[in-house]
Formats: C-alpha cells, sequence, structure tokens
C-alpha cells in the first residue's frame, strides 16, 4: 500500500486541489443557484474519482490494496454520473447524495489508513480526513433539511479541509517517494 501512494502522490495531490476548489468557490459564492451547486459538485467527484481510480488501476500490478482507492474513486465517479444523470435532483436529494459519498469515501479512507499504518508515517492525515468525511456525512443525514445557506457553507468547509488533509498526504507520500523522509522505524526507502 505504501508504494500505491509514494507513484500516486500526484493523484492524491489533485484529489485535495479539487476539493479546496470546490469548497473555495462556494465559499465565495454561498448564493450560487442549486444547479451551479449540483455542477459543481458533480466535476468535484468525477474529477477526484476519476483521479483516485486511475492512480490504483496503474499501480494495480505492484500492490494488492490497489483496490481500495479504486473503490474510493468508484464512489465519486458514481456520485459524480448521478448527479449529471439527474441534474433535476431537489436539494434534499443532493444533500444526500453529498452526505453518502463523505460516507462511503471516509470509511474507505480509514480503511486505507488502518491498512498504512504499519508501512508509513503520516498516515493519520488519512484518519483525519475520514472521520471528517464521516463526521460530515452523518450530519447530512440528520439535518438533510438545513437552510440553503448554511448548507453551502457546510459543504464549502467539508471541502476545505478534506483538500488540505489531502494535500498534506500527497506532500507526505511525495517526499517518501523522493526519500526525503524516513520510513517507519528509520528503514530506508529501498530496503521495503
Amino acid at each position: 500500500m505504501n508504494e500505491l501512494f509514494t507513484k500516486s502522490w500526484r493523484s492524491l495531490a489533485l484529489r485535495g486541489i479539487v476539493s479546496l476548489l470546490f469548497g473555495v468557490l462556494a465559499a465565495f459564492w454561498p448564493g450560487i443557484t442549486l444547479m451551479w451547486l449540483l455542477v459543481m459538485f458533480g466535476a468535484y467527484a468525477l474529477i477526484g474519482g476519476a483521479a483516485s481510480a486511475i492512480a490504483a488501476v496503474k499501480n494495480r500490478k505492484n500492490n494488492s490494496d490497489w483496490w481500495l482507492m479504486l473503490l474510493a474513486g468508484l464512489v465519486g465517479i458514481g456520485a459524480g454520473i448521478v448527479v449529471f444523470m439527474l441534474p433535476n435532483l431537489t436539494a434534499v436529494v443532493l444533500v444526500l447524495l453529498i452526505g453518502a459519498t463523505a460516507l462511503g469515501s471516509g470509511i474507505v479512507d480509514i480503511v486505507m489508513a488502518i491498512r498504512l499504518r504499519k508501512a508509513i508515517r503520516g498516515e493519520g492525515f488519512l484518519i483525519l480526513n475520514g472521520i471528517i468525511s464521516i463526521a460530515f456525512g452523518v450530519f447530512v443525514f440528520f439535518f438533510p433539511g438545513a437552510g440553503a445557506l448554511a448548507l453551502v457553507w457546510l459543504i464549502s468547509m467539508y471541502a476545505i479541509v478534506s483538500g488540505l488533509l489531502l494535500l498534506a498526504l500527497a506532500w507526505r507520500a511525495r517526499s517518501w517517494k523522493s526519500g526525503d523522509d524516513a520510513w517507519p522505524h528509520g528503514v530506508p526507502h529501498g530496503s521495503h
């Protein structure tokens, strides 16, 4: 799994950038219409999902845990497809779709982090992202009828925090690839 992350740090960074961009756009334009929110979320889900799925498939021969990253990618791709195929979703259905996507990706992130904990340092970023995603998803399911402006701000904050955590993880994975950061227990990169 550690090789999967070191080889695909760019896809983690792309997921982080897309999430951060989505969050910032939603924060600066909180009065956007539901249709634009749908388009922005659909693009965010498709691009982030595709980045994860492509990285997983590219590294499937090198790592037995590649399917976890593929699963995370498929969750995003599926959510994006639903948004673009059913653009007339009501606000509540959109909120529930966003919550389900957050729940699904949070669970997969935590599973990946647990599998990584013995192989790398810094998996805490992925665990924290998973916990935040699950908490956001649960909140959305308990309060789907929150006011539209509050919903936009909540989605924006979630996307920004998630994006920052993914960028931090990508930065960490990049340093593992370049050998700038020691592997756990002081074992050099080439010894694994």
